[in-house]
This record gives structure tokens, C-alpha cells and sequence, in this order.
């Protein structure tokens, strides 16, 4: 005898929405006509809207500019077939932090609202930056070595190379031939020049108590000097950062060349914002700290070429024609030197670069 099918038991309306509201991921449920239902807490946060505010109303109207998320949805909607995608960006509206999300559409009939689905919205921004910062960690060790090693080859036979001009110069009788030997102690000197940027300071960061904002309005007033007339400095600061140890030269060098690059990307118009904030519960690659300062410059360039967002703390890697590439790498290491990271996120129209700086003392150990 043939087993009777079993029934399907489906919640009620008001048993699925507790049930949503208890679910740590986002989570939002839509009719057959792609209408927000409900959405539970941790969507209301990534959407910054009140379940109040989105019931009723069309999911392309809340997710705004995220094409491709909506694109998402309608397609599982229309197959009526789970959907699922990972990394997606997401952005929660204009100016906000990119975020990335994984991406689940599931097929849901509820009496009374046929054809409906539930999407799950997982955030793993945090994670995602994580990896990248011990990439970036891992990237700066092994750069900073190869560099030096190389470095050290090429200073060597400059100094043979510039003291035989020297002599070779004492010998000519005639004294235009002196121009040759010039260009050649010139080049000499250039190419010393630039092995001491790559070698970087020797010496350890001189740390002491130091006022960051003053070193921010410092290279603010610096960067102003330089920038063309159509480009504007602007500064935002969080007034609630302490005093923090640091080797202010250091600083001021690696938080220069965050700016002149700024400069080069707007080109004769443009807006660089310099901004500070301190972070809590934050983590610099594997490490989490209960205090960490972040020191943005925010510019609306064209953004880093995509080609180059992997080793663009490389040496010698630059998007710029008759640029060097040692500006990024050269700060890398300052700020390396001080236990810290520099990170960037960038897309056209808006590119950020921040340097976190730990608190010291404040260590809270290795995140999971």
C-alpha cells in the first residue's frame, strides 16, 4: 500500500515573522509582485530603514542604485528557483561605505501571498577586509625585503660609477667634454636618490606624544600650497582622539604622499577630504584593538585602475606616466613601522586611503 504523501505544515503569517525577526542575517520577504513583506532587524540596519517604512513597497525602490542585487532577485523570482551569489557589492545610498554581501533568494508561497521569496543578506565586509589586510600585511613583508635586497645591489656600483666620472672629468683637457661627465655624476646622484627612498628611513620610529590633528592640518596646509586653484582641501575631524605616540616626521611623510597622490588623481579640479576618526573593537589585519585611529584622504579622482588595485603598494608599480610608484609603498612601510595599515577603497568619483594607527596598550589580541 502506497505511503499517503505527508502534509506540508507552513507557519502562519505572524509565526514566520517571529520567526525572521529571531534570524541574525538580514533578511527580507517579498511578494509575488517583488513587494517588501517584512524585513527583521539586521536588515533594517543594512538598509537604514524601519520595517515600517519598506513594508509595502516595491524591493527596487529600496535597494536604489544596487543593480546588480536587484537584477538578482528578479531572476530568481522569475525561475522560481533558488538563487545564490557571493560578493556582491552593496551600497546602502549615497556617501555610505561599500559593503559585500552574500546573496540567497529562495522561493516562498505563504497562503495569501503565492509566488513570494525570501532573500538572505549575509554581510562579510568585515571578513572580506580582514583577508585583505593580512594580504596587505603579507605584501608589505615581502616587499620590503626584495626591495631592500635590490637596493642594496644597485647602490654599490653607483658609488664606483659616480667617483669614475669624478676622475675621468680631472683628466679631460677640454672642458666641454666636462657636460658628459656632469650628466653622468647627475644620474649618478638620481639614481642614489631614489635607492634611499626605496631602502626608506633606517633608523626605528623616535615615538612620542603627539596631537594628530596637528600633524593633519599640517600636511593640510602643505597640501593646499601645492594643490591647483580648482582643487579643494577640506578637513573633517573626530575631536574625540587622544594624543597618540608616533614619529611625527614619519607621519607627516607617509600621510603627504596619501595626499600628493590625492592631488595628481583630481588633476585641476576636484575635492580631497582629510578626515579622522577613532574606531573601536577595530582589527589591523589578524589583530583586534579596543582603539584605533583612522586618518582618511578621500578624493573624487577617476579612482585606482583596476589592473592595479592587487600591487598597488608594490615599488615601482604606478598608473602614472613619469611617476616613480614609490609614494604608496614608501608609506606602507612608515606606517608598517608603527604597527599599523594603510587600506583603500576606491571606485570612480570617490577613492579612500586610510592609515590606522593602534592605540598602544590597547591590544585586545588575535580576532577568530
Amino acid at each position: 500500500m502506497a505511503a499517503e504523501p505527508r502534509a506540508v505544515i507552513r507557519p502562519t503569517t505572524a509565526e514566520l515573522v517571529n520567526l525572521l525577526d529571531g534570524l541574525a542575517t538580514c533578511t527580507l520577504w517579498l511578494d509575488g509582485n517583488g513587494v517588501v513583506l517584512h524585513l527583521n532587524e539586521p536588515a533594517e540596519d543594512l538598509f537604514a530603514l524601519s520595517r515600517n517604512q519598506a513594508a509595502g513597497r516595491p524591493i527596487r525602490e529600496i535597494l536604489k542604485a544596487n543593480v546588480e542585487l536587484e537584477g538578482m532577485i528578479d531572476r530568481a523570482r522569475a525561475a522560481g528557483a533558488k538563487y545564490s551569489r557571493r560578493e556582491v557589492p552593496f551600497e546602502a545610498g549615497p556617501g555610505a561605505p561599500l559593503r559585500t554581501l552574500d546573496v540567497t533568494v529562495s522561493p516562498f508561497d505563504q497562503p495569501g501571498h503565492a509566488g513570494g521569496s525570501i532573500v538572505e543578506l549575509a554581510d562579510v565586509t568585515q571578513h572580506q577586509r580582514i583577508l585583505r589586510e593580512n594580504a596587505l600585511l603579507t605584501q608589505l613583508g615581502g616587499s620590503r625585503a626584495m626591495v631592500r635586497q635590490l637596493a642594496h645591489e644597485i647602490k654599490n656600483p653607483l658609488g664606483g660609477l659616480r667617483g669614475a666620472a669624478q676622475l675621468l672629468e680631472r683628466q679631460l683637457k677640454d672642458p666641454a667634454l666636462h657636460e658628459y661627465t656632469k650628466v653622468i655624476i647627475s644620474e649618478a646622484d638620481r639614481l642614489a636618490a631614489l635607492v634611499d627612498a626605496l631602502l626608506g628611513p633606517g633608523q626605528p620610529p623616535h615615538k612620542e606624544p603627539v596631537n594628530i590633528h596637528e600633524i593633519v592640518q599640517h600636511v593640510g596646509h602643505l597640501l593646499a600650497g601645492e594643490a591647483p586653484a580648482g582643487v579643494v582641501v577640506e578637513r573633517d575631524y573626530d575631536p574625540s582622539l587622544p594624543r597618540l605616540r608616533l614619529d611625527r616626521n614619519q607621519i607627516i611623510q607617509a600621510l603627504l604622499n596619501l595626499g600628493r597622490n590625492a592631488i595628481q588623481a583630481v588633476g585641476a579640479r576636484g575635492r580631497i577630504v582629510l578626515r579622522t576618526r577613532a574606531l573601536t573593537n577595530a582589527s589591523i589585519g589578524s589583530r583586534r584593538y579596543r582603539l584605533v585611529a583612522s586618518i582618511q584622504v578621500e578624493d573624487d579622482g577617476p579612482g585606482v585602475p583596476v589592473e592595479l588595485k592587487d600591487t598597488v603598494f608594490y615599488p615601482l608599480v604606478t598608473g602614472r606616466q613619469g611617476g616613480t610608484g614609490l609614494g604608496l609603498a614608501v608609506a606602507q612601510d612608515l606606517i608598517g613601522r608603527h604597527d599599523g595599515l594603510i587600506e583603500f577603497d576606491s571606485r570612480p568619483g570617490r577613492t579612500v586611503f586610510s592609515i590606522l594607527l593602534p592605540f598602544e596598550n590597547h591590544e585586545l589580541g588575535e580576532t577568530a
